[in-house]
């Protein structure tokens, strides 16, 4: 799995004052009941005890092992003032199961 920061996500965490106790991790927001939607974040809190580490010049990146399932094998992060922390693709599934009796 290779993470790739923006330019401008660089310089978006660089200036910010994260505490050590709080480092950014990408996290996966799940939705829908039939059918699924996976909307990644990127959001600041402690550390879980399975995290993997990806280091992105000097900038440490936490993801969990239920988000990394579902993240491509190759992950960019952006940043946008408008938008914020920009994570990859969100995955989308339609598939729905129905039972018959």
């Amino acid at each position: 799995m290779v993470i790739t920061l923006t330019k401008s996500a660089v310089n978006k965490l660089e200036t910010m004052k994260l505490k050590e106790e709080y480092s950014p991790r990408i996290d996966a927001i799940v939705a829908g009941g039939c059918g699924m939607s996976i909307k990644f974040t990127l959001v600041f809190e402690e550390p879980r005890r399975n995290d993997s580490i990806i280091e992105y010049g000097g900038i440490k990146i936490r993801i969990d092992r239920f988000t990394k399932r579902y993240l491509d094998e190759d992950t960019q992060i952006d940043f946008t003032e408008e938008h914020g922390f920009l994570v990859g693709e969100n995955f989308a599934s339609s598939a729905c199961a129905i039972e018959v009796d």
